[in-house]
């Protein structure tokens, strides 16, 4: 599923509708009346780890940001144009067939926040499964034959027409009515609040340094591809029991997480390739084999995870 810069990505492209009308919708939304979103007023965008938060009010109601107020707001939050120091990573992108367990969304691990049963509030929340995007003026067509051989576009869950002319589109994501976003922005490793302190008690943990690190109360937004491309970064292997790892290696691991994560934003802002290092590789840049695993907490999903024994030599 689209990780935090992804979805940071997103909220990007709707922020400049942000005070605009919806004046017509569609969509395949099951669990979601696309009609009662007709009229209403897009008043704001946020992005929280890997959700996208969406608030809409009557046309009458008062109106939001200005679109170029938002995009500066969440640009400058999330630090897209700042220089990153220190060590280069490679920015990561997922391979866009690809069918890899770990990244279906249908099940839940202990690390995502339960949907709590709420009454209809004004905040649209929208959470993205494994192809999950959002497409601005234009729909999004098949690049390949389905198993029947039918060229089929992807079906949108929802399209929203603004009285501007303009329109958003959203595939393959969850969209569910809540009171307002459940954020905390300490714990989103793209936000220039995120608590590193808190972070770092989390990786003391004794779990598996790769459990830790996909828990969301902790690092919203880190996903699976930021997971195993930072634990090649620090040469960390994902079975390390973080009670054994040195500060100094935690402070790495952490500092890796947010310039990876930050870099991998900044690139895609500005359309240049990402290429992984270890994620779906067959060899590390080092030329070493990789290894391969499917891991996760007991009761919790099972992430795959690649690792090089070389340059991430397990901890005894």
């Amino acid at each position: 599923m689209p990780e935090g810069p992804s979805v940071r990505k997103f909220q990007l492209l709707t922020s400049p509708f942000v005070g605009q009308v919806v004046a017509k919708v569609g969509g395949s939304s099951r669990k979601l009346n696309v009609n009662d979103l007709n009229a209403l007023r897009l008043q704001d965008s946020q992005v929280h780890g890997k959700n996208l938060y969406l608030a809409f009010v009557a046309a009458e109601g008062p109106v939001g940001p200005t679109a170029e107020e938002t995009a500066l707001q969440r640009e400058a939050a999330c630090g897209a144009h700042c220089p990153v120091q220190g060590q280069q990573g490679q920015d990561v992108a997922p391979h866009p067939h690809s069918q890899d367990k770990e990244l279906q969304e249908a099940q839940n691990s202990r690390s995502e926040a339960p949907e709590a049963a709420e009454g209809r509030g004004n905040w649209l929340r929208i959470h993205f499964g494994m192809f999950g995007s959002v497409r601005v003026n234009e729909f999004s067509r098949a690049s390949r034959a389905n198993k029947r051989g039918d060229w089929k576009d992807p079906v949108p869950r929802l399209v929203l027409h603004f009285e501007s002319g303009g329109f958003l589109v959203f595939y393959n994501c969850r969209l569910l009515w809540c009171s307002s976003p459940r954020a905390d922005p300490a714990s989103d490793i793209l936000s220039v609040e995120f608590h590193r302190g808190r972070a770092l008690r989390a990786l003391c943990a004794p779990d598996p340094i790769c459990y830790t690190l996909l828990d969301q109360r902790y690092f919203s937004g880190l996903g699976n591809i930021i997971k195993n491309e930072i634990l090649y970064l620090a040469r960390i292997h994902p079975l390390t029991p973080g009670s054994l790892l040195a500060p100094s290696d935690l402070e790495r691991l952490l500092d890796c997480a947010v310039q990876f994560s930050s870099e991998w934003l900044h690139n895609k802002l500005h359309g240049q390739g990402l290429h992984p290092q270890v994620y779906q590789k067959e060899q590390c840049p080092l030329g070493h084999p990789l290894m391969k695993g499917t891991f996760g907490p007991s009761g919790g999903f099972k992430r795959l995870t690649w690792w090089c024994p070389q340059c991430q030599p397990a901890v005894l």
